[in-house]
């Protein structure tokens, strides 16, 4: 939906709601997009980012699990020479 600046002066209300539910919003300026109304991202607490990272943790661990380590098809070695030197 494409409003012009003065217009979203009165429906400014109703143009944030739009914008929050993820209707595209553009405000004009003499019929040129001027700027875009979209939802904020939401910030995690501190609280919130700390499980955040320990599901993700656990979700790498599970699909690392019974996997060998040593496995050739995981090892970059045969990209480096004897001294440590990219061959």
């Amino acid at each position: 939906m494409k409003v012009s600046v003065t217009e979203a002066k009165g429906q400014l209300t109703d143009l944030v709601r739009r914008a929050e539910a993820g209707e595209e919003v553009v405000l004009t300026r003499h019929n040129r997009p001027a700027v875009q109304l979209v939802r904020a991202k939401q910030i995690l607490s501190a609280e919130e980012r700390g499980a955040l990272l320990d599901r993700i943790a656990v979700s790498a661990a599970a699909k690392g699990a019974g996997k060998n380590q040593d496995d050739p098809a995981r090892s970059q070695d045969f990209l480096y020479d004897e001294d440590g030197l990219p061959g």
